[in-house]
């Protein structure tokens, strides 16, 4: 099974910009929708950002939308997701995930070692 690896973490002010990356090695990239979770210390993980398998669809929890932008490159085998205006609150380890449909993303339990985001007040 090909694993999913997440980069691009790191410190950041508030208010500041980040982009993470998650590469997945598969000729199957193309048939999966990806998606990005996160989980702060002491709380559930949480889903950020879906996009389907096409790219066409994207779907974003109410905390991030407007802020955070998800996207995909099929060449690259790698999904993207761009954070902007971030706070405190956004400051986690952020996972990313695949299933066959953006629904089945909720039930992804092979998660990887993730890609920490830290922010400064």
């Amino acid at each position: 099974q090909e694993e999913l690896v997440e980069s691009g973490g790191g410190l950041v002010q508030a208010g500041g910009s980040l982009s993470l990356s998650c590469t997945f090695p598969t000729r199957l990239f193309s048939y999966y929708a990806m998606g990005w979770f996160r989980q702060a210390p002491e709380k559930e993980r949480e889903f950020v950002a879906s996009i389907s398998s096409s790219g066409e669809t994207t779907v974003y929890a109410d905390s991030v939308k407007g802020r955070f932008a998800i996207s995909r490159d099929s060449a690259k085998k790698t999904m993207y997701l761009h954070m902007t205006s971030l706070t405190p609150e956004d400051a986690a380890t952020y996972y990313c995930a695949y299933a066959p449909t953006p629904e089945r993303l909720r039930d992804y339990d092979y998660w990887g070692q993730g890609t920490q985001v830290t922010v400064s007040a």
